[in-house]
């Protein structure tokens, strides 16, 4: 079992940056595929980004394509999601999310959720 804990989110003017960390308790924190999903206030949750175990394969919602990266440090048993040129349909709660082994774009393919952090951008 593993438990997430999001941080970093914030208030941000549109053209600025971000960077979310979500630091994951215990010692197999590598064998988890890691992934980022948002939620709208009234919206479902939805696919942001999402990394292998290993770091080598990454995949990203055509929405964030080119303004976010997504990261991992296995020793320090974190992800990271690098935001930049952040817009207002960017404002959510960002929740990290794990699974065992390969990674998935689905809410309901993540066994595991941090509290979510929020992030709102104004115009």
């Amino acid at each position: 079992q593993v438990q997430l804990v999001e941080s970093g989110g914030g208030l941000v003017q549109a053209g600025d940056s971000l960077r979310l960390s979500c630091a994951a308790s215990g010692r197999t924190f590598s064998r988890y595929a890691m992934g980022w999903f948002r939620q709208a206030p009234g919206k479902e949750r939805r696919f942001v980004s999402a990394i292998s175990w290993s770091g080598g394969n990454t995949v990203y919602a055509d929405s964030v394509k080119g303004r976010f990266t997504i990261s991992r440090d296995n020793a320090k048993n974190t992800v990271y999601l690098q935001m930049n040129s952040l817009e207002p349909e960017d404002t959510a709660v960002y929740y990290c999310a794990a699974r065992v082994q390969y990674l998935g774009t689905s809410p309901d393919e993540y066994d595991y959720w941090g509290q979510g952090t929020q992030v709102t951008v104004s115009s």
